[in-house]
């Protein structure tokens, strides 16, 4: 391997130490109990949203209360990320893909009036809020990912 083409030093004061550490470990918890705690709410009452954004209520609630498993399950994806966040760049780029692609697919519903614009609650806590610590994490953790595929 040539020394110039090799992947930067993740953290040159701290080698084998993603930068902000902490802090990206505090928000992957926070973000991995809200997920579950989410997605438990959802399983147990999925027409909440219906009644918040004063729709009819679901024909088929199993349906929302299936994406609450699936958000629910990402929270454990995401205290796999706070565990070791020296490799868990790409746990949270899927994250960060649904939380884009969450709010584009409720923009089409906006768009096209089938839902009412009370559903953007739904992007607001689950989406948006977590972009800029997201990004930034990917960010941090670039070199690692980096270094990870180069080796293997």
């Amino acid at each position: 391997m040539n020394p110039d083409s090799s992947p930067p030093s993740p953290s040159p004061g701290r080698p084998g130490r993603i930068p902000r550490r902490r802090i990206h470990r505090a928000i992957f918890v926070v973000a991995g109990i809200y997920n579950i705690a989410w997605g438990l709410y959802a399983a147990f009452d999925p027409q909440w949203l219906f009644r918040f954004a004063g729709m009819p209520l679901a024909n088929h609630p199993p349906i929302f209360a299936s994406l609450g498993m699936v958000v629910g399950l990402y929270g454990i994806l995401y205290f796999e990320v706070a565990r070791v966040p020296e490799r868990g760049w790409l746990l949270a780029a899927v994250g960060l893909a649904g939380k884009i692609l969450g709010p584009i697919g409720l923009f089409v519903l906006l768009w096209q009036g089938t839902w009412p614009p009370a559903t953007i609650v739904l992007c607001l806590t689950n989406d948006f809020i977590w972009w800029i610590p997201f990004a930034l994490y990917l960010r941090d953790s670039w070199p690692f990912f980096r270094r990870s595929l180069a080796e293997s």
